[in-house]
């Protein structure tokens, strides 16, 4: 079951981009994958955390209105029945600024096998200082200027 989850996760991520200008995420794919009621919690320590489908797909396009050329670097990953751990470098342009930004991502999955619970670790104050705006900003329902 486990590497079963990591293929899962794994298409998860190429679903959010390749890196190439043209390439935006399949929302509809992102979604498909995500139980009813998932939970992503944006960043940790701190960040908010985003509650349900309608929720899930205002934050995904609220983030496609200043990210591009969004791609997932897998750099290990490892896995149980109900869990995947992935460490990536990702990149991406946010804002017109490349930044490129390493986490941890740690997916949870229900029994039907969909994302429950979704939740990145990652260094905020770095990304922020890479797009040009205060952390505060970057967590709001706007997109940040």
């Amino acid at each position: 079951m486990s590497v079963e989850l990591e293929r899962k996760v794994r298409e998860f991520c190429d679903a959010w981009g390749d890196g190439r200008d043209a390439s935006r995420p399949d929302v509809e794919k992102i979604l498909s994958m995500m139980a009813e009621d998932a939970e992503w919690q944006l960043w940790v320590p701190g960040g908010p955390v985003v509650k349900g489908k309608t929720a899930l797909r205002a934050e995904i396009e609220r983030q496609m209105a200043f990210a591009t050329n969004n791609k997932c670097n897998e750099v290990n990953i490892l896995s149980n029945d109900r869990m995947v751990m992935q460490e990536r470098s990702d990149t991406a342009i946010i804002m017109g600024r490349p930044c490129p930004h390493q986490m941890v991502a740690i997916y949870e999955f229900d029994d039907a096998g969909l994302i429950s619970r979704w939740r990145e670790y990652l260094d905020m104050a770095d990304l922020t200082r890479k797009m040009g705006i205060d952390e505060a900003a970057a967590g709001g329902t706007e997109v940040p200027v």
